[in-house]
């Protein structure tokens, strides 16, 4: 899914055009195959826990827990990937989130990829009776005790998170799960680049962004390829001509506009973009089919010139 000069995209779910209502949530599945279908490389879910009417957000990530919905429309896709955009680590036990994951791995090998972050919603700090202000303390010490768990066979480990002792957590994963830093998690610039498989970050027009991607390489260094993955909502015109501007966050425009963007966004090192939908004034069904037929043939051709 990630290559060094290659963009590939990916879509949010809910794979719906709800705007500010409360998404229905039907035809995900014929919506997600058709997203595999059309070529896009990932189904990203989010983890959240309480409606807040403040956060602005009427889907409350997807609705459903973000594991249990990702396993579900696994068994409904046969190739495309599943990643989490991004589990809130301090809010859930390392070692149930390593035993969790490593099941996932193991029942869909190589497509699941980890986002993980120190979250930021309140109320579902409120409601577990987690402090939030301790919640970057609490993502490393959480980060340290899953990366051990699910990697060492019969690893000793003391932690303030719990002991393992003469005691193994079963399934390992058949292979590395990819986890994804999201935003800084309350750490260092320094601590995100060394750590974990790649980065998500916030969008930013390119002009901006470039010099972010520049500076987590440099820190990451030039032994390892760690992608850059960013989120960006768009509402793709039906009219193929109509020029780019500016939504929150995003871009408006036809297919012409939305590709330069995109190319754009390649030629500075993005490697993954997650488009979401909510916005959208066609039918997604619409919109992924213009992907299919134009907008991703022309990125796949850009990259093999």
């Amino acid at each position: 899914m990630f290559q060094k000069g290659r963009l590939t995209l990916g879509l949010n779910l809910p794979i719906e055009a709800h705007g500010n209502n409360v998404p229905t949530l039907e035809h995900q599945i014929e919506r997600a195959r058709l997203a595999e279908e059309a070529g896009f490389t990932c189904l990203w879910f989010q983890d959240v826990l309480l409606e807040d009417p403040t956060f602005e957000d009427p889907a409350t990530g997807q609705i459903f827990d973000s594991l249990i919905y990702l396993t579900y429309i696994g068994a409904h896709t046969s190739k495309i990937n599943l990643g989490t955009a991004a589990i809130v680590t301090p809010l859930r036990h390392p070692l149930r989130l390593a035993k969790e994951v490593a099941s996932i791995e193991r029942l869909f090998p190589e497509r699941l990829m980890l986002g993980i972050s120190s979250g930021d919603r309140r109320k579902d700090f409120e409601g577990l009776n987690v402090p939030i202000m301790e919640r970057g303390r609490l993502f490393r010490e959480a980060y340290d005790y899953f990366t051990q768990v699910i990697s060492e066979e019969f690893p000793a480990i003391e932690s303030p998170m719990g002991k393992i002792d003469k005691s193994n957590l079963v399934p390992k994963p058949s292979s590395r799960i990819p986890v994804l830093m999201t935003g800084y998690c309350q750490q260092t610039f320094d601590w995100i680049a060394e750590h974990g498989d790649g980065w998500m970050f916030y969008p930013q027009p390119p002009d901006k962004q470039v010099d972010m991607i520049r500076s987590y390489r440099n820190k990451a260094g030039p032994e390892t390829f760690r992608p850059f993955i960013m989120p960006l909502p768009i509402q793709l015109s039906a009219d193929k001509d109509e020029p780019l501007s500016k939504i929150p966050a995003g871009y408006r425009g036809g297919r012409k506009a939305i590709t330069e963007i995109l190319k754009e966004y390649q030629s500075i090192g993005v490697n993954h973009i997650m488009f979401n939908l909510s916005k959208s004034e066609r039918p997604v069904e619409a919109v992924i089919h213009e992907f299919q037929d134009y907008i991703i043939p022309s990125l796949e051709e850009d990259t093999s010139t």
